[in-house]
């Protein structure tokens, strides 16, 4: 099988297998057939012996985990495209999930992720990412693992503490920017990233992964909850994306890609980007296919894709844009301008007309040359067009290869194991009288600290001291006070 059939205009529309990584886009309007289109690729691309990875954002993509059912509707459509074999199955399908909930668990390291990524998940400023990159130059010069945020908070701390002699070696720290990065850490953890950084982490091999039967396995991440926190999941496939990047070997054209990316809800990615992150998504998607790997983003519309990544994308699938708005009518204008003209066809008027199941798609041909666009009937899908249920879910999760992997978490020493450690070493090498002011339990037990206070807070005795000290100094002050005033008024009285 060396292309997947799309759909049909004049003629069959079909996506050839050897131009498959060089990305795409699918854009349309809430409810106009996009996921529809995300399945039957992502089949085809199974089919062929592809690997998959998407996110479900909806809940309905984990339906290819599922054989679909026949109706006069899709027999008609079969019927009118021309398919050849077609019958309903399911496809192999891993489930994943960042909280664990609806799939494996995916987790990554603080370390894998970074401090520029790990920054724009903790919108922090670029002082504050200035300080980030210089905790995790001096977690490598130490030798320091990051794991998880447990580490990451330690580590803050220390460089909190030492922040004199850091700043001298490294550059300013100022505890401020600490501060703000740590309050920002709670609030990420707040939304559940505590349950994304740890071990094992993700091995990009298991998202390569082909069934017996030679069929491509289709990795879906849940992302309905996933995706109420944007910037987390927007950063986590940016990761993902820049992982495969920078560990895939190169391997030029390829018959077939080796992996196919689909990346939903595409703004979130570029919402607020700063430049240099937009810089380094523009670098990945342009070099990534010598890779071997196909990066096709879906979005309401095509400018929700910056233009100097719209122009990698080859394949274009483009469903109806409702031109109510002037944003939807410079939208119409911006889709119109990115196919090849066909001269029996009116880009900007059709594309508002199109119904549900349509969509107007251009596709690379013999020599990467595009396609002119063709209004076209997307194929039906030969999986469920709908969520699974619970029952459902945790049967594919039974069967995965990869459950005893990812669904028990580990936890070896790192950065916050062996900070504590020293820092316990520290108070027990200290002199006698000097380990009160560490802060930590002298050994007196809770009633001890009661009468003799800690670091953070004074004692009953001390307390009842000073209060003594204040009555005694008064009463005597008084007692002083009354004998001058006493002096001086008996002598004038004898006078």
């Amino acid at each position: 099988m060396d292309r997947i059939l799309v759909g049909k205009g004049e003629r069959q529309v079909h996506l050839l297998a050897r131009y498959g990584n060089r990305h795409g886009l699918v854009a349309g309007a809430t409810g106009t057939g996009k996921t529809v289109s995300l399945l039957v690729l992502a089949e085809g691309f199974s089919r062929m012996g592809v690997p998959v990875f998407m996110a479900d954002v909806k809940g309905d993509v984990a339906g290819l985990a599922m054989a679909g059912a026949m109706n006069d509707k899709i027999q008609q459509r079969v019927a009118q495209i021309g398919i050849e074999g077609y019958a309903n199955e399911a496809s192999p399908v891993l489930l994943w999930d960042m909280f664990g909930d609806a799939g494996h668990r995916v987790r990554t390291t603080i370390s894998e992720i970074g401090p520029t990524l790990l920054g724009r998940m903790l919108e922090i400023n670029d002082t504050q990412t200035g300080v980030l990159e210089i905790a995790f130059k001096l977690a490598d010069d130490q030798g320091l693992l990051l794991l998880d945020l447990d580490d990451l908070r330690a580590l803050l701390g220390f460089v909190a503490e030492h922040r004199k002699e850091i700043s001298t070696q490294y550059g300013l720290v100022s505890v401020q920017s600490v501060a703000a990065i740590q309050r920002a850490l709670l609030s990420l953890e707040r939304e559940g990233a505590k349950a994304f950084f740890g071990e094992p982490a993700l091995e990009l091999n298991d998202l390569l992964r082909t069934d017996l039967s030679g069929r491509g396995v289709i990795s879906i991440l849940a992302a309905d909850q996933l995706i109420l926190k944007p910037r987390l999941y927007s950063s986590f496939l940016l990761w993902l994306l820049s992982e495969l990047f920078e560990n895939l070997p190169e391997v030029g054209d390829l018959d077939r890609p080796k992996l196919v990316f689909f990346f939903d809800e595409a703004h979130l990615l570029f919402d607020d980007a700063p430049a240099m992150l937009r810089q380094r998504v523009e670098q990945v998607v342009r070099i990534i296919r010598s890779k071997g790997v196909g990066v096709y983003f879906c979005s309401q519309f095509p400018d929700d894709v910056p233009n100097e990544i719209l122009g990698q994308l080859g394949n274009r699938i483009q469903h109806a844009l409702r031109a109510y708005t002037p944003r939807d009518q410079k939208a119409v204008r911006t889709a119109a301008e990115t196919f090849v003209p066909n001269p029996n066809l009116d880009v900007a008027k059709v594309i508002s007309q199109l119904g549900v199941g349509e969509a107007l798609v251009s596709t690379l041909q013999e020599k990467g040359i595009p396609m002119p666009v063709e209004r076209t009937v997307i194929c039906p899908p030969r999986c469920r067009m709908g969520p699974i249920t619970a029952e459902e879910r945790e049967a594919v999760r039974s069967r995965s290869p990869v459950g005893s992997k990812y669904d028990t978490p580990v936890n070896r020493e790192s950065a916050y194991e062996i900070l504590s450690r020293r820092t316990l070493e520290k108070d027990a090498a200290a002199p006698p009288s000097t380990k009160r002011e560490t802060g930590k339990p002298s050994g007196r037990g809770k009633f001890g600290e009661l009468l003799w206070g800690t670091k953070r807070r004074q004692g009953m005795v001390e307390t009842l001291a000073k209060q003594a000290a204040r009555t005694a100094g008064s009463q005597l002050g008084r007692s002083i006070w009354r004998g001058v005033l006493g002096s001086i008024l008996g002598g004038s009285r004898r006078r």
